[in-house]
């Protein structure tokens, strides 16, 4: 089996912006959409208690034989009995798009500890000059990082083409998520960074 160390790929690629949220001190995290649980066993290294969830069976099987000390849940984050405003940070990597989008950002949000931090790297559709220019040069940059990295395919489900584009993805953040940091990314990306205002009431 490669280590975790040795793997790239376009989601591998943007872990180190949901490394870079975890905030000091934290204590709880959750992985939506774990996969093989790459992203929760970097998340482990960092906080006390990590949480993977994913409905594929093959893929939490892969993530449980691979160890790491993260607890694994078989199921759908949209109706898995979490207890709201229970983790100090909230990843989804490449997932967003498999839910409805709206409803997703909120389910995961509520989960969020006031203070907290939610951060989601998603896919989503190009349309306009800016997006095709961006994918193009997403493409070369892709290319180069393939001949230098060691490119891993991973085994999940795959949903193709996503539903939202990066415009209604961005509006769709500033709607339901106030002050959320969109950006986006080469490699077919886009970030997404909100910190749960003491306040909000979802």
């Amino acid at each position: 089996m490669t280590s975790d160390g040795a793997r790239w790929n376009h989601n591998i690629h943007y872990h180190a912006v949901v490394l870079r949220a975890v905030s000091p001190g934290a204590e709880r995290a959750l992985d939506v959409g774990c996969g093989e649980g790459m992203l929760a066993r970097q998340l482990r290294e960092r906080v006390p208690h990590v949480v993977g969830i994913d409905r594929d069976e093959a893929s939490v099987r892969l993530a449980g034989q691979a160890g790491g000390g993260v607890e694994l849940v078989l199921g759908d984050v949209m109706d898995a009995p979490f207890r709201d405003a229970s983790f100090d940070l909230v990843a989804s990597v490449a997932t967003l798009h498999h839910v409805d989008a709206a409803e997703g950002l909120r389910r995961m949000a509520a989960l969020v500890r006031p203070g907290g931090t939610l951060v989601v790297v998603g896919l989503a559709r190009h349309t306009g000059f800016r997006d095709l220019a961006m994918g193009a040069l997403g493409v070369i940059v892709s290319r180069v990082l393939k001949h230098t990295r060691n490119h891993w395919e991973h085994s999940a489900p795959i949903v193709w083409p996503p539903p939202e584009t990066y415009a209604s993805m961005r509006s769709i953040a500033r709607t339901v998520l106030p002050g959320a940091v969109f950006r986006r990314r080469l490699l077919l990306r886009y970030t997404l960074v909100w910190q749960r205002p003491v306040n909000w009431l979802g």
